[in-house]
């Protein structure tokens, strides 16, 4: 994904651009990706980044009219335009869609200048005036930065990869960290897959003085969100109606290079109610998979039609199976192994996805922010896959899990689960297109902290706010059956069976227990899965691995270097794959953990 790669530190300056040189290359991925370099010596400070071409943070670096002020940015503000226009009023120069505001921002405001952002952001303030070097970020960590620190230097990246390039001793697994990502999916805390690879904290504002201990300082804390007073729940609607509609225009800038991703649920219909987008200005697409319609696609349809908006399905189809090897291998590359490879199709549609537009309005992030909504829990696997010890670590995974848990629940979501779980998949949307969601702008999550308890997790909020946008939006159901003004009995029926076809294709697609995928092989050449695969989902792994890419999944994982990792038992390793392979038991759960682990240990360790 874009990003910033740095090296700071006094002493000898050709070796670190040489490596700063290195770092940069393993950050361009993509033809469309730009790049730079800059250095200031007397500060002891090389910085190199990588941007979409055309995109908000490209054209790197922003400087100050005296020069004595440099900033380097990546990601995106949403900065109301009035705050731009006060700055062009004092006499700074500042572009209409360009980020040069920031910079007299920054001179402007001082450290309110952090406070003062919005978005998914990272950078670095070299300002000569103070004679310090500032390192920064958003204050959900959202967009990461990896460090490390020696006697020598401090080093920082955008991608792990960046810091592995140049520094080959850190090329060591933290086998805790990977005990985290076999039972949730992600590393919890402000850990790496690497052992001595740390997360620079959400909100922080490092301060660098030549010669002095680095200042790591912190902008905002959650708590000045905790202790707001609850709304009335009239009040709290109110609210919330009005900030929709104020912020939303701050994510709908540049239409005419922007698309909005749909789906059947309430989020990004929320954002179509509201957008108010002439026709035919905003063109829209939905995933979908090989095996019939899904519910997004048929109701992002009528959504796309209701608006007046062209709508097209990217489809996950047989091409993708024949590219599986390169789309995984390059999953988990891209996003530092934090991705399984259950992402490959992410990346496979969001190629597709660029080619439409390259920047992708979505609605993610708004059930977990407006609901609450709990999207990583423990995931259950087999521990005899396992070494002894490497099971041990999985089960104090549980312990650390709860801890995080116990404060408040919206804080545990935006700053915990947005950063740790959700990340992994936005950095490898981020690797081809931009990627904006209007539910984490800190004005409506501030608001969400003031929602009164018989509101905190109500669908109805949602639905009425559509209803109120677009009253045609409204009357269609979601993709769980669910209507703003149901009808008696039947959006019941509607609801139970729509929820039920979601978790019967649950178990077909994935989560299948072992006495019941013994049952679907005795039938298997009556083909059961057709009967629910593809209303919901566009991807079905366990299906997949059984036939398409067995032959795949035994390369892999019944190499001999894959069966001897000291945290796996090789035969059972052996045993499992050939089980699942001949449908006798479902060991998806397990496949994408082993075979995400082989390739961060083949493409970082080896």
């Amino acid at each position: 994904m874009p990003g910033i790669v740095g090296i700071i530190g006094t002493g000898n300056h050709e070796p670190k651009e040489a490596m700063l040189r290195q770092m940069v290359q393993c950050m361009e991925h993509e033809p469309y990706y730009t790049s730079g370099k800059y250095a200031d010596e007397r500060m002891g400070v090389h910085i190199g980044w990588t941007s979409h071409r055309g995109s908000f943070s490209d054209g790197m670096p922003i400087w100050n009219e005296k020069k004595d002020v440099c900033l380097i940015f990546t990601g995106e503000d949403f900065t109301d335009s009035d705050e731009i226009d006060r700055l062009k009023a004092r006499g700074h120069e500042c572009g209409a869609r360009d980020p040069s505001y920031l910079v007299h921002l920054y001179e402007e405001m001082g450290d309110g200048f952090f406070q003062k952002l919005n978005g998914r952001f990272s950078g670095v303030i070299v300002d000569g005036k103070k004679g310090n070097v500032v390192l920064f970020n958003d204050r959900y960590g959202l967009n990461r930065l990896y460090f490390y620190e020696n006697k020598a230097a401090f080093y920082f990246s955008s991608e792990a990869k960046a810091l592995l390039r140049v520094l080959p001793e850190l090329r060591r697994l933290d086998l805790g960290s990977l005990a985290e990502t076999f039972s949730y999916g992600c590393v919890l805390q402000n850990r790496t897959l690497f052992k001595e690879i740390s997360l620079i904290p959400g909100a922080s504002a490092w301060r660098f003085f030549p010669g002095q201990a680095i200042r790591r300082d912190v902008y905002f804390r959650p708590k000045a969100w905790e202790n707001q007073e609850p709304l009335s729940s009239s009040a709290y609607y109110d609210r919330l109606r009005e900030t929709w509609i104020r912020i939303l225009p701050r994510y709908l800038r540049e239409k005419g290079h922007m698309a909005v991703s749909l789906t059947g649920g309430k989020d990004s219909r929320l954002i179509m109610a509201w957008a108010q987008a002439p026709p035919g200005n905003l063109p829209c697409y939905t995933f979908g998979g090989m095996y019939r319609d899904c519910e997004d696609v048929k109701l992002a349809r009528q959504v796309a039609r209701i608006c007046e908006q062209p709508h097209q399905v990217i489809t996950v189809d047989k091409t993708f199976l024949a590219e599986f090897r390169s789309l995984a291998e390059r999953t988990v590359y891209l996003t530092d192994g934090a991705m399984d490879v259950t992402g490959s199709p992410d990346l496979y549609v969001n190629r597709i996805a660029r080619q439409i537009a390259p920047i992708r309005l979505t609605g993610n992030y708004g059930q977990e922010i407006l609901r609450g909504a709990i999207a990583f829990k423990p995931m259950p696997i087999d521990k005899a896959i396992v070494e002894h010890e490497f099971g041990r670590l999985i089960e104090r995974t549980t312990q650390i899990y709860n801890t995080e848990r116990e404060i408040n629940p919206l804080s545990f979501v935006a700053f915990k689960q947005v950063p740790w779980h959700h990340y992994s998949r936005l950095a490898l949307e981020l690797s081809q297109l931009t990627l904006r969601s209007p539910f984490l702008d800190n004005d409506l999550v501030a608001l969400v902290y003031r929602a009164p308890e018989d509101m905190a997790r109500s669908v109805g909020l949602q639905l009425r706010l559509i209803a109120e946008g677009n009253s045609a939006l409204g009357m269609i159901r979601t993709d769980r059956g669910v209507l703003y003004k149901s009808i008696p009995i039947l959006t019941k029926i509607r609801h139970l069976y729509k929820e039920f076809t979601f978790k019967a294709e649950y178990a077909y697609g994935s989560g299948m227990p072992h006495w019941l995928a013994n049952f679907d092989h005795v039938f298997k050449p009556l083909h059961l899965e057709r009967l629910f695969l593809g209303r919901h989902k566009f991807y079905h792994f366990r299906v997949w691995y059984r036939d398409q890419l067995s032959e795949y999944i035994k390369e892999v994982l019944l190499d001999t270097r894959t069966r001897h990792r000291s945290y796996l038992n090789g035969q059972q390793v052996e045993r499992m794959v050939m089980d699942h392979i001949q449908g006798t038991r479902n060991y998806t759960m397990e496949i994408h953990r082993i075979l995400t682990s082989e390739l961060i240990q083949r493409q970082f360790i080896d």
